[in-house]
């Protein structure tokens, strides 16, 4: 079958193919795209990667529950902006209300057999059409009255939302209940003050013990909502301009319509968007970028820059985060100086390789008992027409004054979800967070995690088995750098960055145990559950990171004590599942994990079972 890679060989990686994955590279106005005596990456001959088997007929979950249950794109700064006609300003205003402040971007495909560091042939994306800067620095001559008249538009449009403030109330009240939606600073509110500045640990290791290499999994930025996402949306903002209007009535508490503000809500998210990076998930990593270099000088110097290993998931968002990534290195080393196009940086172009970052899209076990499995999902279904999730229905439905037979389940958790969309890509309170309070929020929450749970988490074994083979890869890349510290030999590989999503995390995380609780996560215990320890949105926000960080010690006694190992969380130590100590010795960890490493196969756990055809005749 074409799942994972065997045993533990590191699986073949591939390269962008021509015309598929789009990558965004950022290239400030007027900085040259290239720049002499700097080394342009090549491409070699693509090296199609294998696609997965189409999946056997959904036969149910053969592995049973835990615990038994009842029967506008964004503005290019390289662009002249058009003039606006003046009597049109409100639909000039809903062009650019998704406006990111920034550089340009430029998007383009990347040819066959380079990564996204390759320079190419430049063409549109989905959207409408951009204008790119290229060829020699030069001015742009642009007039006053466009600006002004695209200014007073923006101005107007945001009249009508709540620009949010450090300490608004309602927002940071609702902020850690958004799960796998979470802003990554509300998952790690110190980097509020300086999102620059480095945040050190006290439990990291320092005098005898130096860093020789870094392994990170890394969760791709803010992204805009999926297109399915944003049907839902625009399904349930037309229930609400449906209403009859003009009877005077107000809200349930005798205030506003909120309803009526909703229904005049500008409902900017448009279906091209469909998950990709915003300028604030570039910012996400950009600033990822710093706060790392200043933490690991050693790993991350501008020598050991051309070592650097990045490999990356087939998605958008996530090549673009591994590009922005670097990009936060350059204004490391070059404070003060626009970046160069990813292509002319001297790094090695991220790989795509979607067997390691999306190993469950290559596990047909995973896909046909769990992904496609109309009943795995059993306790996410039932929570929704559950009691908790009813009392929301009817309270959303008397607070937007429509038909509560016109709301699911799923329109309010798209409402909710919106409230963290408007704040993390845009900054701002939107009416939809007026919607919901606290009590609401955890509802919400969990059934969000309940999702996590069955689809990702401990809900199935296959969940977490499936990524055997990324685990593995991790530690190949560990016992190749002690083999090579031992032979006194240079790191090949001191710094290695693999981007991918919270599917990558999640699964990965419950293989070595994290935050498991002692019962698994139901639709009818939601009240015994408000203290779990499976939390996705303090799990796996945006921009969320996994590290292993392998040292090497002086005066060690022995060899075994020569080499130590410690895990970061977000920037944070995460102490051992199963000892709670802040570091191991790297020969005790990989002890511990011996039948992980050594016995978990992907191609037996992701076969599937066969099934005997054959009868006796009578």
């Amino acid at each position: 079958m074409n799942g994972a890679g065997r045993g533990t060989s590191q699986p073949r990686e591939t390269r962008a193919q021509s015309r598929r994955i789009p990558a965004v590279e950022i290239q400030r106005a007027g900085a040259p795209s290239s720049q002499p005596g700097r080394r342009l990456l090549r491409g070699s001959s693509p090296t199609p990667e294998a696609k997965p088997t189409p999946a056997a007929p959904q036969p149910q979950v053969s592995e049973a529950p835990r615990a038994a249950v009842p029967a506008p794109p964004e503005p290019q700064a390289s662009r002249a902006p058009r003039r606006s006609p003046p009597a049109r300003p409100r639909r000039a205003a809903r062009r650019i209300l998704g406006a990111q402040a920034g550089s340009a971007v430029r998007t383009r495909p990347l040819p066959a057999g380079a990564g996204s560091c390759d320079p190419g042939p430049h063409v549109a994306p989905r959207g409408p059409r951009r204008t790119m800067l290229r060829g020699p620095p030069r001015l742009l001559k642009v007039s006053v009255a466009p600006v002004a008249a695209l200014a007073v538009a923006l101005l107007s449009s945001l009249s009508r939302c709540s620009l949010l403030e450090p300490d608004d109330p309602a927002a940071s009240a609702l902020s850690p209940y958004f799960g796998t939606k979470t802003r990554y600073e509300d998952a790690n509110p110190g980097l509020l003050p300086d999102p620059e500045a480095p945040r050190r640990d006290p439990e990291l290791l320092e005098d005898a013990c130096t860093p020789v290499q870094l392994v990170a999994l890394i969760r791709h930025g803010t992204r805009y909502p999926t297109a399915k996402q944003i049907r839902k949306l625009r399904q349930l903002h037309g229930l609400l301009q449906a209403r009859p209007s003009g009877d005077g009535r107000a809200g349930p508490a005798g205030g506003r319509d909120l309803g009526a503000a909703l229904a005049d809500w500008p409902l900017w998210y448009a279906d091209w968007m469909d998950g990709q990076l915003v300028e604030k998930g570039r910012q996400d990593m950009r600033q990822l970028a710093l706060r790392l270099a200043s933490l690991f000088p050693a790993l991350f110097s501008l020598e050991n820059y051309g070592r650097l290993r990045l490999v990356t998931s087939s998605k958008h968002r996530c090549v673009d985060s591994g590009a922005a990534f670097l990009q936060g290195l350059w204004e490391h080393y070059h404070p003060g100086l626009p970046p160069p196009d990813v292509a002319d940086m001297e790094c090695g172009p991220p790989r795509i390789n979607d067997k390691l970052m999306r190993f469950f899209d290559h596990c047909e076990k995973f896909l046909t008992e769990v992904e496609k499995n109309a009943t795995a999902l059993y306790h996410v279904e039932a929570f929704k027409t559950g009691p908790e999730m009813q009392n929301i229905l009817k309270k959303v439905a008397a607070t937007l004054q429509v038909p509560v037979n016109n709301l699911n389940a799923d329109l309010i958790q798209v409402a909710f979800f919106t409230c963290s969309f408007d704040l993390a890509i845009k900054g701002v309170k939107s009416p939809w967070c007026d919607v919901f309070d606290i009590d609401d929020a955890k509802v919400l929450e969990y059934l969000n995690d309940l999702k996590q749970y069955w689809k990702r988490g401990y809900g199935y074994t296959i969940n977490s088995r499936s990524s055997c083979t990324l685990f593995q890869d991790i530690f190949q890349h560990l016992d190749k750098a002690i083999e090579q510290k031992q032979r006194s030999q240079p790191v090949s590989s001191p710094v290695v960055l693999q981007f991918g999503h919270a599917e990558t995390l999640l699964p990965l995380l419950s293989l070595m145990g994290y935050f498991k609780d002692k019962e698994p996560l139901t639709a009818y215990n939601y009240k015994e559950q408000m203290h779990r320890k499976f939390r996705s949105g303090h799990i796996v926000p945006y921009a969320s990171n996994l590290m292993f960080v392998l040292y090497h010690c002086k005066n060690a006694k022995t060899p075994k004590e020569e080499f130590r190992v410690q895990m970061l969380l977000n920037e944070k130590v995460l102490p051992l599942a199963h000892s709670q100590e802040t570091a191991s010795l790297y020969e005790d960890l990989k002890e511990h994990y011996r039948d992980l490493l050594q016995s978990c196969l992907a191609s037996d756990e992701c076969e599937l079972p066969k099934v005997n055809n054959t009868s006796d005749e009578l």
